[in-house]
């Protein structure tokens, strides 16, 4: 592979011109990296590399970037620092466009070219951005197909909530949306919504989540809104002793965990029956 000039002061003056003409975001780390390149959701202005980096934990960056047409910079690392959230970027940084969100428009066009029933996350009351990054990361491993979050939430350092999610921030489809008109059209096309309370009379082992469902969770400070629980087809409980109360991270993990285990079983005595058939 032909190894990539230095960035000269005229190129570093070029990359943080262009950070200041349109909004922009910067993605840390060879893993964030690596997985914004392959999503392909991004406009990618130039990917920063640190000049002494291992060419074996940097190969499969230099070679996506390389594949999509995208600069290459090699750069010292204290530009990297001075540009990153702090020192643990790894020597790889990307300088691109915001990754987009999907519209209600964009969230219905996805759930109805799916050909398995959705499973939707709904996320009220998000606090903290590395909670938000954990359980993107946690949607993301249990085949949640879209994570939809109220628009005045999007308050977050998208670096901050990308780190922790280990790719999933990337790969990941999020919606925004404005108010609970867009879960309205979704039920009309049959997803039901599953309210996370405590209290609720049924719990989580209750409830048949291999239909096409969003499960509704809200933080530990507010909950759900009114507006969305006037609109849950049903209200769940995560059992806990003495009623213990959960973060809305672990809550989440663990009402995605039953989602896909009962999905999982359905699938699995599908096949069974497939094969005593024959």
């Amino acid at each position: 592979m032909v190894r990539k000039p230095l960035a000269t002061s005229a190129a570093k003056t070029r990359i943080r011109a262009a950070t200041l003409a349109s909004p922009v975001e910067h993605v840390e780390g060879r893993q964030s990296v690596l997985a914004a390149l392959r999503a392909r959701q991004r406009r990618f202005d130039v990917v920063l590399v640190r000049h002494d980096a291992h060419a074996e934990k940097v190969q499969d960056v230099l070679e996506q970037a390389e594949q999509m047409g995208v600069p290459i910079r090699r750069v010292d690392g204290r530009e990297l620092d001075a540009m990153a959230h702090g020192s643990t970027h790894g020597g790889v940084l990307a300088i691109c466009s915001e990754k987009p969100r999907l519209s209600g428009e964009q969230l219905i066009r996805l759930v109805e070219s799916l050909r398995e029933p959705p499973l939707l996350l709904l996320l009220e009351g998000v606090d903290d951005a590395r909670n938000l990054g954990f359980t993107l990361r946690t949607a993301d491993a249990l085949g949640v197909h879209a994570v939809l979050i109220k628009k005045h939430l999007w308050d977050f350092d998208a670096t901050e909530v990308a780190r922790p999610s280990s790719g999933a921030y990337e790969r990941l489809p999020l919606a925004q949306i404005d108010d609970v008109e867009p879960l309205r059209q979704l039920q009309r096309r049959g997803l039901k919504i599953f309210g996370c309370i405590a209290g609720a009379k049924r719990t989580m082992f209750d409830v048949d989540f291999t239909q096409a469902a969003i499960l509704a969770i809200g933080g530990e400070k507010r909950g759900l809104s009114g507006a969305v629980r006037a609109i849950c087809e049903n209200f769940v409980t995560i059992p806990t002793r003495d009623g213990a109360s959960l973060s809305m991270s672990h809550a989440s993990a663990i009402l995605m965990a039953e989602a896909t285990r009962q999905r999982t079983a359905i699938n699995v005595e599908a096949i069974d029956a497939d094969a005593t058939s024959d």
